[in-house]
């Protein structure tokens, strides 16, 4: 009993020996190798998308550093493909420059356009204007020999003066004399609108009424307006008509003589009477 536990004792060490001695030199066997360096990655350089032409066949132009293994890890076609569809042989190699078919496009997606309808805003229609109209506007200054501001019909225009008609903007100004007559002056195709009518009279008269008045001259419409005037004392005296000397009459002259002596015998007679 006593000698089998010694053996195992001795194959327990011989295990444990055996173990650290292993161990050792595991460790030193990656000390020696270094550290571990990982794996590199392969980088893969941009890969513009070839744009298909107006036939379909997209082609790619060959850059400095590609190679057939790069574009088919970028695009997915097998060596073999590219090589077939480019009539390469096994070891032709590719150049910068030269052109890679790489197949043909699919049907373009037909994208149909959106229909918008726009809000158009109708115009405001312009506002006609409307044509101006036209009247006319008589005038007539008269003498007012009465004096009572209205005309009569005896009385008759007054010749000598001045009429004159205008509008607030002074675009119309017409001036016109007075004659003799009954007749008005009037002013046709005025334009519609505001007006100011005056009157100057002849020297040796004097105005019996206002000789400026505004007037409102509405499209279609005949206006008629008076001034009146009254002739003052001195041309009175000089209008009145001078008396021709008549020639003497007999009859007149003999009724003169008898009453000259009819006098001159009554006072001989008033003279007796007082002496007696």
């Amino acid at each position: 009993m006593n000698g089998y536990n010694q053996g195992m004792k001795k194959l327990t060490f011989t295990k444990t020996v055996f173990g650290l001695g292993f161990a050792i030199l595991l460790v030193l066997g990656v000390v020696w190798q270094g550290p571990v360096q990982a794996a590199p990655q392969y980088q893969l350089t941009p890969f513009p998308t070839p744009t298909p032409g107006t036939d379909g066949r997209i082609i790619y132009i060959i850059k400095q550093g590609d190679t057939l293994w790069r574009i088919a890890a970028i695009t997915g076609i097998s060596v073999a493909d590219l090589r077939a569809l480019n009539n390469l042989g096994a070891d032709e190699v590719v150049v910068p420059g030269q052109e890679l078919f790489l197949g043909l496009a699919g049907p373009a997606e037909v994208v149909e356009p959106t229909v918008v309808f726009a809000i158009t805003a109708t115009p405001a229609m312009p506002t006609e204007t409307p044509e101006p109209g036209f009247g006319t506007l008589c005038v007539l200054v008269f003498e007012d020999e009465n004096g009572d501001s209205i005309r009569q019909e005896e009385e008759h225009s007054l010749p000598g003066g001045a009429i004159n008609i205008s509008n607030r903007d002074g675009s119309v100004s017409i001036t016109e004399d007075t004659v003799e007559g009954d007749d008005y002056f009037c002013t046709e195709n005025l334009e519609e609108g505001s007006y100011n009518a005056s009157a100057a009279i002849p020297e040796g008269y004097n105005p019996t009424m206002v000789l400026n008045t505004a007037v409102e001259l509405a499209a279609g419409d005949i206006s008629y307006l008076t001034f009146g005037a009254q002739a003052n004392s001195e041309t009175v005296e000089e209008n009145l008509p001078i008396t021709e000397d008549v020639g003497k009459s007999p009859l007149l002259g003999l009724m003169g003589v008898v009453l000259l002596l009819g006098g001159v015998g009554l006072g001989v007679y008033a003279v007796w009477f007082r002496k007696r």
